[in-house]
């Protein structure tokens, strides 16, 4: 049998709750002729007359009385799925939602976006991936990573829409006093050594960029691919830690050893925003989710002193 086209169904159902063509034609906002030939279908199709023409009107026949629940359902089905779609409630998900974050990011981020999970989306989870910019890319793509938040320079393809949340600058790290703590040259900045991070985040490579191009040669004593062990390292040594300036503050702030210095140079600043695939644009759960995030993140909202 050749396949049934599922578009039949509702004039299937309407025929059934009107007993007429013309009433049937009203409800579906059609012409009448339309379900004439849409019965016509369903009779050759199901090989039965399906409604046949009484005294009391059209009446169904043994055969469309067994198809019209199964009719039903189907309608049912399709309507519900698509209003699901549509909707998404915070406080009832389970979903998990993943986010492509660099280390720094999932300081700056991952706090306060938990709490407030905890007060709108309580049975909903976070999952933070840090990825290399292609799988970022195929991971938004594919569904499997909802949003990349942070500094993200390769996502702007026309595949990808992006929002800025905030602007962020670098400041200096090094230990509570720190000869140099006070006063900070140009001459000391490049004689002193460095504890230099070569992570898989994008942020550090704008200041990297900006140094080559001014010629300024810094002594890295010490090359590590991770942001986290920097408070311990430059609280027992004499290193200095170029950083953004939010993870700095949230260092000073838990690690008393530790003290901040404004760069002897300007710095370049850098765009913190999130990104998220164009296939996804209309996704209410992932629409929720960056909701969320510019609620949190935004220049009003920028709890890191300037």
């Amino acid at each position: 049998m050749p396949e049934l086209d599922l578009n039949l169904i509702p004039y299937l159902v309407a025929m059934e709750d009107t007993r007429n063509v013309s009433r049937a034609a009203e409800r579906l906002g059609v012409s009448q002729p339309r379900v004439s030939t849409a019965l016509g279908r369903l009779r050759e199709y199901f090989g039965d007359p399906l409604f046949v023409r009484t005294s009391r009107g059209m009446e169904p026949t043994p055969r469309a009385l067994m198809l019209i629940p199964a009719a039903r359902e189907a309608l049912s089905r399709i309507e519900s799925g698509l209003i699901d779609s549509e909707e998404f409630d915070p406080a009832t998900s389970t979903h998990t939602f993943s986010i492509a974050l660099s280390d720094v990011g999932e300081i700056v981020f991952l706090p306060r976006l938990l709490q407030l999970f905890a007060q709108r989306a309580p049975h909903a989870n976070l999952r933070s991936v840090t990825l290399t910019p292609a799988h970022v890319e195929r991971g938004l793509e594919s569904g499997d990573v909802d949003l990349a938040v942070g500094f993200f320079p390769d996502l702007s393809g026309n595949n990808f829409f992006q929002q800025r949340l905030f602007t962020h600058r670098f400041i200096c790290l090094m230990r509570t006093g720190h000869p140099l703590a006070k006063t900070l040259t140009v001459e000391q900045f490049i004689a002193c050594g460095h504890a230099v991070v070569r992570s898989e985040g994008r942020s550090q490579e704008v200041l990297e960029q900006y140094l080559e191009k001014k010629r300024i040669r810094r002594r890295a004593v010490l090359e590590t691919p991770h942001f986290m062990s920097l408070p311990f390292i430059l609280a027992r040594t004499d290193l200095i830690a170029t950083v953004p300036h939010a993870i700095g503050f949230a260092y000073v702030t838990e690690h008393a050893s530790i003290t901040i210095v404004e760069p002897p140079m300007p710095l370049p600043r850098f765009d913190l925003r999130q990104h998220w695939h164009r296939k996804f644009h209309n996704d209410a759960r992932v629409g929720w989710l960056r909701g969320a995030v510019s609620e949190l993140f935004n220049d009003a909202m920028d709890e890191w002193p300037r």
